[in-house]
């Protein structure tokens, strides 16, 4: 099977039903869809409520647009001194090399400015954001992002490495890709010993959302990546009708920790425009990872992350447990009861 990239060939495909034709063309006139044929094959096409679907396939509710949702929805424009490069905090920069993806979730907060016309960067733009990267002496870490940066060819992420390597104060270069449970296959062996070597180590962050996303062919592309040396941390939207309970994010974390993927973080929804349908109320996310606590080893407990809109960061907002009491402090427990104690 080949990427499906229109809604033409969803249909043929059976994957969306023919009377859906004509509104979801309106949809693929302003967000990019693709699903690859890895994903085509995950799909439940009979079940309605089936979480790949849901993610990947598009959705006339796309359409509707509420007045705080926002093209850019955390800011990356506001902090782009250069193409390619968004630098929010001081120690770590973005490096947008591609803005294509092997799919297009349907939830993504950069889904306007992503998709099969945007391309890459070229040489010269590539350039000049190695040079902002060289002139800072106070970045530390370099994201590799896009769309999919493991997109671009091997020979070009391992340019890319030595280029990196050759700053002394970059210390660690960070990738962030869906495409080892999206598209497996193509995490080749010359992709990986791209990623390998060199002075700044290579950490990984996975984004999956769901347990039924780790297929055969996913685990073994983690493995692959894993058993290469390449430490993997996790990444998740919090999404309605995909992993709002408690049952569907404890699958999903316990299959991130089976494949050595450590989850990160799990995001509040960002505010992307048509995205309403897929956001979780923050107190509704801040019970949910409540009702993890104690019940789910501390390994699978991400950071639960807000990017605050306007590009002013990210904020842990997960529940508390402490609040003051007088001279003394009320902590409660992952039980619900509550209890004295005195930090001095």
């Amino acid at each position: 099977m080949k990427p499906i990239t229109s809604i033409d060939g969803l249909v043929e495909a059976g994957l969306v039903p023919e009377p859906r034709r004509a509104a979801l063309r309106r949809v693929a006139e302003s967000f990019a869809v693709s699903v690859s044929a890895h994903v085509q094959g995950l799909i439940d096409a009979r079940d309605p409520a089936d979480p790949i679907a849901r993610q990947y396939l598009p959705d006339a509710r796309e359409l509707e647009q509420a007045a705080h949702e926002l093209a850019d929805p955390i800011g990356d424009a506001v902090h782009s001194p250069v193409k390619g490069i968004v630098h929010r905090y001081p120690d770590r920069v973005l490096l947008q090399l591609v803005t294509v993806c092997a799919v297009y979730c349907r939830f993504c907060f950069r889904r306007e400015s992503v998709g099969p016309d945007s391309g890459a960067l070229s040489a010269t733009e590539l350039d000049r954001a190695i040079a902002y990267i060289a002139a800072d002496p106070g970045i530390w870490e370099v994201i590799l992002t896009g769309g999919d940066p493991l997109l671009v060819t091997p020979r070009r992420l391992a340019d890319l490495k030595a280029r990196l390597d050759a700053l002394p104060h970059v210390g660690v270069i960070r990738v962030h890709s869906r495409l080892p449970v999206a598209d497996p296959d193509r995490v080749t062996p010359a992709l990986i010993a791209s990623l390998r070597g060199g002075r700044a180590p290579v950490f990984l962050l996975l984004h999956a959302n769901h347990a039924s996303e780790f297929s055969d062919a996913a685990r073994a592309a983690i493995a692959r990546l894993v058993d290469a040396g390449i430490p993997l941390l996790g990444q998740s939207v919090l999404l309605a009708g995909v992993n709002d309970t408690p049952e569907s994010l404890t699958a999903l974390f316990r299959a991130m920790i089976a494949n050595r993927v450590k989850p990160h973080y799990l995001h509040q929804g960002d505010l992307a425009r048509g995205t309403g349908h897929f956001r979780v109320p923050i107190a509704r996310g801040q019970a949910l990872m409540k009702a993890l606590r104690g019940d789910v080893s501390g390994l699978c407990q991400p950071s639960y992350m807000l990017d605050i809109p306007g590009g002013y960061g990210k904020v842990p907002i997960g529940p508390g447990y402490l609040a003051a009491d007088g001279e003394t402090w009320t902590v409660e427990d992952y039980r619900g009861g509550r209890h004295s104690y005195r930090d001095g």
